[in-house]
């Protein structure tokens, strides 16, 4: 939520491809006694301004994975800017809550009463699990008041605030909310003073400091390997077997280290083996792990927009799956439909791609034949893709699913797969 602005750049040593550096930016927020007590992150890898939930998962993904401790401070707090779409994501799942706000932004100036109520329950889950959210000033009009209690802190933006209003809205903070304040933008030493004898203890802006920039480099994955990977973890295998592959592949092995021990996943202690950081992990987050690095893996440095479309799909019929089958099956839908492309992303007939890894016989009926309980799901989520309402409305019927429904787990499946897909 704060200003951001250019400032020197740490370069890192040697060669650098650009298509593979991360620039990361982070604005130091300060205690009243000027310490740093947390830092917002701003993506700067891109000369794109837009903000969008694929960017909010890259940036967070990229600090983590390759930026590590220099980035997100240690032990600090990190903030972190959301689109609402972002909120949902299935990135967040890979995250300690207690190392991350989230700051949320208020809907458009136009927004109803009833779309700011339906973003209620996601955030009210998100607090559920742990998560600290940051909101600007906004959250104190009256529209947001389901909103205000759900603030860990409230940004109060010195630019946009007209002076006289800035004693009050302070009071109401501190008479209606457990929220610890944050006064941004603050450009004076006047300004820090005015709010510090109100009571603020939490300081952001050009007087403390600029925001600096970190450059990191990541490193390009072999997605034979990830699919590897992620058949030993579907097979549930052993930690050794899971092990002997991350030996096999450097860049796997360190991509995975660096994740684990980043200041995001909360650990108190460093992990250097393999096999310790398989067990801390567990499988279904190393399942999670592995799906973000497929699809967000390149070819020849192109975006991968087939590992995109393979993971709606997986999403997809997990979330149909839900409707009408046991939760195991909703697992075994999910890989039906994150492999139904995989004769593309491997350049290779589906039944050479799938030689590779072991599946079900119901997904492999699904994926080669067309038959099965997930042939429909797999038709139905096809059908949501390309916009066939012939074929949407016949899948749809004969799963008694409605066209709400549907909808529904569709909009939720471009969400999370936009979440977990990092922009080339």
């Amino acid at each position: 939520m704060s200003s951001t602005a250019d400032s020197a750049t740490e370069a890192l040593p040697g060669t650098e491809d650009a298509d593979d550096l991360v620039v990361l930016a982070r604005q130091a927020i300060l205690d009243d006694k000027r310490a740093v007590f947390g830092y917002e992150l701003f993506d700067r890898s891109t000369s794109s301004s837009s903000h969008t939930a694929a960017s909010d998962a890259a940036m967070l993904f990229n600090a983590l994975c390759y930026a590590g401790a220099e980035v997100l401070g240690n032990q600090k707090v990190v903030f972190i800017n959301c689109t609402h779409a972002s909120l949902a994501g299935g990135h967040l799942e890979l995250i300690h809550p207690e190392k991350v706000v989230l700051e949320v932004p208020a809907l458009a100036a136009n927004a109803t009463p009833e779309q700011i109520e339906q973003l209620l329950p996601t955030l009210q889950a998100l607090r559920a699990r742990g998560f600290r959210l940051a909101f600007s000033q906004d959250v104190l009009r009256r529209a947001y008041g389901n909103w205000l209690p759900l603030a860990s802190f409230i940004k109060l933006d010195m630019l946009a605030i007209k002076p006289q209003l800035i004693e009050p809205l302070v009071k109401y903070v501190q008479a209606n909310s457990q929220a610890t304040l944050v006064a941004e933008k603050v450009e004076t030493a006047e300004q820090h003073a005015h709010m510090a004898s109100l009571g603020v203890k939490l300081f952001q802006g050009y007087w403390f400091a600029r925001p600096s920039m970190v450059k990191a480099q990541t490193i390009r994955l072999a997605q034979a390997n990830i699919i590897q990977l992620i058949n030993l973890v579907r097979q549930q295998a052993s930690t050794a077997e899971i092990e002997d592959l991350l030996k096999k592949d450097p860049t796997l092995s360190f991509n995975l280290l660096r994740f684990i021990n980043s200041s995001g996943f909360g650990l108190s202690c460093e992990v250097t083996s393999f096999r310790h950081a398989v067990m801390i992990l567990g499988l279904k987050k190393l399942f999670r792990w592995a799906a973000l690095l497929l699809t967000t893996s390149r070819k020849d440095g192109a975006p991968p927009a087939v590992g995109q479309t393979a993971v709606v799909r997986g999403r997809l019929m997990e979330l149909l799956a839900a409707e009408l089958l046991p939760k195991e099956e909703c697992d075994n839908a999910f890989v039906v439909g994150v492999f139904s492309l995989l004769d593309s992303m491997l350049g290779m007939p589906m039944e050479q791609a799938l030689e590779s890894v072991a599946l079900p016989e119901s997904v492999q009926d699904a994926l080669l034949h067309n038959q099965g309980v997930f042939a429909p799901f797999l038709e139905l989520t096809k059908a949501c893709e390309s916009g066939d309402d012939e074929a949407f409305a016949r899948t749809a019927e004969a799963l008694h699913l409605s066209n709400r429904q549907v909808n529904w787990a569709h909009l939720q499946a471009l969400a999370w797969a936009e979440s977990l897909t990092a922009e080339a």
